[in-house]
């Protein structure tokens, strides 16, 4: 997979709004919320033409969830090494996005949320983000790996600013190390 970032393109919350109609439909009595995450959420900010969603349930409804996006056409793929976030591949007929259904609570999900929340109240800060994310897709189009390495100190960074404990900061690093499983373009 080569790694194109794009200036921000407004219709990414639209198609966020479109692909996240039918999954609120059919998880509508367990999702708690259903939260437009990454850099396509971000306002103005650079990203890969790839909308990320993650469905938030309770734990005790993360396999109901799993199952009832499954006769929607999404694939379960696992945890992907991200403990409390499972990965679905999209339906081939759908544009390409990420589903994560995310357990209450969990890291994973107050990562994505925080670095979201951060970015989209300042502005220069997404920017800053945005151009690091152009020069990483120049210069690594090719290594998934090396991108997200590359990414993982501005993140952390922000992380702190969000409050976030040393130790969970240190997780989140972890899962960010180089690795040669699939998926590796759907980490933290």
């Amino acid at each position: 997979m080569t790694i194109v970032v794009l200036d921000y393109d407004p219709a990414w919350p639209r198609l966020f709004e479109v692909l996240r109609r039918p999954i609120a439909a059919a998880l509508s009595d367990v999702a708690i919320a259903i939260e437009h995450v990454g850099s396509t959420a971000v306002p103005g900010l650079a990203a890969k033409p790839i909308v990320d969603l993650d469905v938030v349930v309770p734990p005790h409804h993360v396999a109901t969830a799993i199952a009832r996006l499954a006769a929607l056409g999404y694939e379960h793929k696992g945890d992907l090494g991200v403990p409390g976030r499972e990965a679905l591949r999209h339906p081939p007929h759908l544009p390409r996005h990420h589903l994560y259904v995310c357990a209450a609570g969990n890291l994973a999900l107050a990562n994505h949320l925080a670095v979201r929340d951060r970015l989209r109240s300042d502005p220069a800060l997404a920017s800053a983000y945005g151009e690091l994310k152009k020069q990483l897709a120049a210069r690594f189009a090719d290594y998934v790996d090396r991108y997200v390495a590359g990414k993982t100190a501005f993140i952390l960074d922000v992380l702190r600013q969000a409050g976030f404990r040393a130790h969970d900061i240190a997780q989140i690093e972890h899962l960010n190390l180089p690795r040669k499983s699939a998926g590796a373009d759907e980490r933290a």
